[in-house]
């Protein structure tokens, strides 16, 4: 191919590229955007500039109930869902047995699920239990939601580990237990707290689930599909989505440069010698 064909190709992918962003993310920044117009109307041209939206979610004590019953139910299934992502991956990678295989498979499972599928299974079984739908359903049903990432999030961690690290352990004597607590933990520590929040942020918006299992106490993203019935309060609902998108970046990112981290424990610079973990636990 000549260069003025790979020329062309190249600017058709990027006008692909900008084309796919603007479709994705536009119409994101326009619920910032719409957040400060002083109108109830979302559209062109906006009438001027205001807070008042904004003050006006700190009056809403339904508002706070929502958020305080969807931060409970996120810490958790975070909590839950990155212990048993842990305990899982570490299983599959280090252990290598068939059943920890079809267990990491089981547990990356609800990825492929669609929501209103496992939304009803999950409802029908809480029933069965004698739970109904409740606060404490809720929370089993988003550690089934989060339990995919923190397993996905853990498996490239403790596949990023040399196994040399734990093959020197046990030549130094370390048992099963002592090399995980005092050497893979350590290690995989940052992608533990990656996992932990990316679980939380995805419990914290997740609402189909919900939807079939909260009961008397609603979580925010049920709050929100409330409020949309009520055309008056939709620059309210765009400001609190503002509020939300914002934390959930800041998570996000957070979550991120902690994978990183992790990742740059067991990546040693060009020409140099990492410190070895196991001299440095004994």
């Amino acid at each position: 191919m000549s260069a003025a064909g790979r020329s062309a190709d190249g600017r058709l992918l990027g006008g692909y590229v900008v084309l796919y962003l603007v479709f994705l993310y536009l119409p994101v920044a326009l619920i910032p955007l719409f957040s400060f117009n002083d109108s109830i109307q979302a559209a062109f041209p906006l009438k001027g500039f205001t807070l008042g939206w904004y003050q006006s979610l700190a009056d809403n004590e339904a508002l706070y109930g929502a958020l305080l019953t969807s931060l409970f139910v996120a810490m958790i299934a975070a909590s839950v869902a990155t212990l048993c992502g842990v305990t899982i991956a570490y299983m599959e990678m280090r252990g290598g047995s068939r059943a920890a295989s079809v267990i990491s498979g089981l547990a990356r499972l609800p990825i492929l699920i669609p929501g209103v599928v496992a939304g009803i299974a999950l409802l029908i079984l809480v029933n069965l239990a004698g739970l109904g739908p409740s606060r404490s359903a809720v929370v089993l049903g988003h550690v089934l939601v989060a339990l995919p990432t923190t397993v996905v999030v853990m498996r490239s961690r403790f596949a990023a580990i040399p196994k040399s690290i734990a093959e020197a352990a046990a030549d130094l004597g370390a048992t099963g237990w002592p090399t995980f607590a005092r050497i893979m933990l350590p290690l995989a520590a940052p992608a533990i707290g990656s996992a932990f929040m990316l679980a939380f942020l995805t419990s914290f918006d997740e609402f189909i689930v919900a939807f079939f299992l909260a009961g008397a106490e609603p979580t925010l993203p049920l709050f929100i599909w409330g409020q949309l019935r009520f055309p008056k309060a939709l620059p309210s609902v765009m400001a609190l989505g503002t509020t939300i998108l914002v934390a959930s970046i800041a998570i996000a990112a957070l979550a991120e440069a902690l994978r990183r981290r992790g990742l740059s424990v067991t990546r040693p610079a060009p020409g140099r010698i990492p410190a070895s973990p196991v001299t440095a636990t004994r």
